[in-house]
Order: C-alpha cells, then structure tokens, then sequence
C-alpha cells in the first residue's frame, strides 16, 4: 500500500511539473514564425525545429554539425532564411553544399549569418549609429541599414536581404528571419 501511494506521489510530482512548465510556456510573449510560436524559453534550434519555413536552414545547420553550437549558451544573433529564400539561390545550390565534402563550406556560409551577442532591433539601431557593420562568427561583414522602417542586410558582395520578422526572442540570443541568403565573399 505504501508503494502504491509513494509511486502516486511521484505520478502526481511529475504532472505538476509538467503543468507548471506548460503554464509557464503558455504566460511567455511568443512570436509566430512559420506557423509555429517561438519560445523565449527555448534554444535557437529548439525553436527552428518547429518553424515550417525553416526547413531547409535547419537541415543545412544539420548538415554542417552545427547544432550543438547553436544549442549552446551564447548568445548569438541568427539571420535566419526561410526555405523560400533559400529557394533563390541557383538550382543545385543547396543539394551540392549539404553533401559531406562540403561541411566546411556550408558551415562557412551559416556562420555567416550568426553575429555574436544578441543584437535586436534596438542592437541593430545602435550598429546602424557607428556605420552599421557587423563582424559574423564566420569572420565576414555584414552591413545593417534601415530604410522606410525596415531593417535591411548588406553581404560583402553587394547581396541584400530584408528583416521580415525581426526580434525572436531565445534563450540563447535573438533570430531574424530574412528574405534572401546572405553570401560571404
């Protein structure tokens, strides 16, 4: 009878648990990106799991073994292309670049859309105020402007992107989804 009542107490430590957790994702301020509520409790992949228009980036992150630095404390700032500016690039662009024997390439170009800290849009205004330049974590430049209220990107080969939904809060930086895939030189 004690066993039974012990393995019931557990029983129910485990769904408060699981209540409260859920009541605490239930009171975080989420934004919704590919159909999905983004979590400022949850990691950067985490999160990018969940968003249908990221699938192509997600295995892309994948692909070059970078998941668990993504995972990882940070903070980073992700700009982060959906699967349709993915689709952009030219034709066998992608297929070629998850392939094995180009990981390092690949985690390359991700890399450059990671900065490191955690640089929301009040980040990006104070970058714009110095000349807007942002060193990637795969050593390039990026440039941010802004122009009729939208924050825009700038790769070192004259490559633009648009912030389309900007400050998605997580635990270990902040995510800005972009419209085109930003090149390194």
């Amino acid at each position: 009878m004690k066993q039974i009542k012990s393995i019931g107490l557990m029983i129910a430590a485990v769904l408060a648990m699981h209540v409260s957790s859920g009541q605490k994702m239930m009171n975080e301020k989420t934004v919704e990106v590919g159909g999905a509520a983004m979590y400022p409790s949850k990691n950067i992949v985490e999160n990018a799991v969940n968003s249908k228009d990221h699938t192509t980036l997600v295995a892309a992150v994948k692909a070059a073994g970078l998941v668990e630095t993504l995972q990882s404390a940070g903070p980073f700032t992700v700009f982060a292309p959906t699967n349709a500016a993915f689709d952009m690039l030219p034709k066998g662009t992608v297929e070629s670049l998850v392939k094995p024997e180009n990981k390092a390439k690949l985690a390359g170009i991700l890399t450059y859309h990671v900065v490191a800290g955690k640089l929301d849009s009040k980040g990006l205004d104070a970058a714009i105020k110095t000349g807007g330049q942002l060193t990637t974590v795969a050593g390039g430049k990026l440039w941010v402007s802004k122009k009729a209220g939208k924050y825009m990107l700038k790769d070192e080969n004259g490559g633009m992107a648009t912030i389309t939904i900007k400050n998605v809060y997580q635990s270990n930086g902040v995510i800005h989804v972009i419209d085109h895939v930003v090149l390194p030189k």
